[in-house]
């Protein structure tokens, strides 16, 4: 017999029993845990007038547990995303479409890959997408986007219909550099001099104090 399967959409993570949705996925990345992404919400980094509006969406086991969730928000403009659609928008605006709000399924303000569909349960995946599918075509939303997807989970996406965009990260590794002089030893001689400029010029003027605890104000 199968069973029907209800998305829900609540209105935020931090309402949601914390161990039920950190049990949807292995611990392994803190960016999609209920602490991480509820202190966003408590800190006011979303909701509010960010233009960030939680809308996690979920799909409950017949216990009224948590068995899949999707970290999602409603999005009126495309900042802390670390992926750059303004192109888009502007040409969705002109061909005279709204572009705002659209769906995205990420965790802000964190340019971390990691996992986007949070459930322990494969049956699951597809579901999800639908449901966030469904609520793009419900609540006449532009588009939905899912960025930074860990690599095992692009395939759900994939399967869904969803479009593909690859772009490039540069990340930079410590070769066993003691100091900035060892790495800048590395290079040739025009470069040094004009990393050496770059790096005075930005030090021009500039005070950097170190404040913890009662010391942060506002």
């Amino acid at each position: 017999m199968t069973r029907e399967l209800v998305a829900q959409i609540r209105g935020s993570v931090s309402e949601l029993p914390a161990a039920q949705w950190d049990a949807l996925s292995d611990g392994s990345n803190p960016f999609v845990s209920h602490a991480f992404l509820s202190s966003l919400e408590d800190s006011g980094s979303v909701g509010g007038r960010s233009g960030w509006v939680p809308v996690p969406i979920v799909i409950e086991d017949e216990q009224g547990q948590l068995a899949g969730a999707l970290p999602a928000y409603l999005k009126e403009h495309s900042q802390g995303e670390y992926v750059f659609d303004h192109a888009w928008a502007d040409a969705w605006q002109r061909a005279g479409g709204n572009y705002y709000p659209k769906l995205q399924i990420t965790v802000p303000f964190t340019p971390a890959t990691g996992p986007r569909i949070l459930t322990r349960d494969p049956a699951l995946l597809q579901p999800l997408l639908r449901a966030a599918q469904g609520l793009c075509a419900q609540s006449e939303l532009s588009s939905a986007h899912a960025t930074f997807i860990e690599p095992s989970q692009v395939p759900a996406f994939e399967q869904a219909g969803w479009l593909l965009r690859e772009d490039t990260q540069f990340h930079w590794t410590n070769r066993g550099y003691g100091n900035f002089e060892d790495f800048l030893g590395e290079l040739a001689s025009r470069k040094r001099k004009d990393l050496r400029k770059e790096r005075a010029k930005a030090q021009e003027g500039l005070t950097i104090r170190a404040l913890t605890g009662a010391d942060i104000q506002e």
